[in-house]
């Protein structure tokens, strides 16, 4: 997870981008911070919300939503930091004007607990997102609905997203601290030493509910039934030189839905780490593709479909299958290549 005095570091030099001369004058969006009270989880949860500039200014506009989840033993007020570099990524194009929502959820991982006693999936789904949705200016609809997160809330957003994909058009997990198994009896010291089992089992049950830990792992939860991700956008990326080994469980991730042939987009950062100045590029990129959900490219155009139609005759002429193109699916052969 990120260390607070890294993030600061982090996050002041996010908030340095507009630097240049005049950047002053760029409008910019604003953050105000809610406190939620609900049942599910303990004490009143802080919701730290951006929207963004000109927000308001068309009544009847309805803005795309991103629920942006923290790291573990972080909190709302870090949604401070991303103020700046939303306003970046508005400003150039990489994502259309939309709302970021950041609740605090301390170490919680997202999840529901074994016990019961914190309910964290259920808060966001039955007390934070119909708070936001009733009163900010925000789409009811799923091809508007997105989320996403770094370290504990990549691990987060994936989980939320894999088991309601009717509720989530993508998801976007940046370094997510996703286990590289199926289930906990092999998960190794290279998890256990920055995740302890204190933490696991106050989450999961002591002993660990083995079950319970599967149902809730997003590369078991992909690998049991991957057709229910058809359709749900999914960006993963890591760092390879990720402090925490976050790498080995995103590659195992990509692995899984490669070989499921569902499509996603996935990135091996070279060269960077778990913290630190790469963090800022790849959010924007992260960003970019929450953009390219909500606004698709033209990126298959009819001279691209020429030129498929003639590599099809071409398959077909040497007894190659052809398929129709689906954006949902891989596009992979049996064969080898050459």
């Amino acid at each position: 997870m990120f260390n607070r005095r890294d993030l600061a570091a982090l996050l002041a030099l996010a908030a340095g981008i507009p630097q240049s001369a005049g950047a002053a004058a760029e409008p910019v969006g604003r953050i105000r911070f809610d406190k939620l009270h609900s049942a599910n989880v303990p004490g009143d949860v802080e919701v730290g919300i951006y929207t963004p500039p000109g927000y308001g200014d068309a009544p009847a506009r309805r803005y795309p939503l991103l629920l942006l989840l923290h790291g573990g033993n972080q909190s709302a007020r870090d949604l401070l930091g991303f103020g700046p570099l939303l306003d970046e990524a508005i400003r150039s194009g990489q994502v259309p004007q939309l709302v970021v929502a950041m609740p605090s959820a301390g170490r919680s991982l997202y999840m529901d607990f074994k016990d019961g006693s914190e309910r964290w999936e259920t808060f966001v789904l039955t007390d934070l997102l119909p708070h936001l949705r009733s009163g900010l200016a925000v789409s009811q609809e799923r091809r508007l609905t997105f989320v996403g997160g770094y370290s504990m809330g990549g691990l987060g957003s994936l989980r939320l997203a894999f088991k309601h994909p009717d509720i989530f058009a993508a998801v976007a997990a940046l370094e997510p601290a996703i286990e590289p198994a199926l289930s906990w009896r092999d998960v190794g010291p290279y998890v256990k030493f920055w995740r302890s089992d204190a933490i696991v089992s106050r989450v999961f049950g002591s002993p660990i509910d083995l079950d319970f830990w599967a149902a809730n792992n997003p590369a078991t939860i992909a690998k049991r039934d991957p057709d229910r991700l058809l359709g749900l956008g999914i960006y993963l990326e890591v760092g390879d030189q990720d402090m925490l080994y976050l790498d080995e469980g995103a590659e195992f991730l990509h692995r899984i839905l490669f070989d499921a042939a569902i499509g996603h987009e996935y990135r091996l950062v070279r060269g960077a780490d778990h913290v630190g100045p790469s963090l800022e590029p790849r959010l924007l990129q992260a960003l970019g593709f929450i953009g390219r959900q909500i606004n698709p490219p033209n990126w298959i155009d009819g001279a691209t479909l020429k030129a498929r139609a003639v590599f099809d005759e071409q398959k077909r002429a040497i007894g190659l299958p052809t398929t129709p193109m689906d954006p949902r699916k891989l596009r992979k052969s049996t064969a080898g290549t050459g």
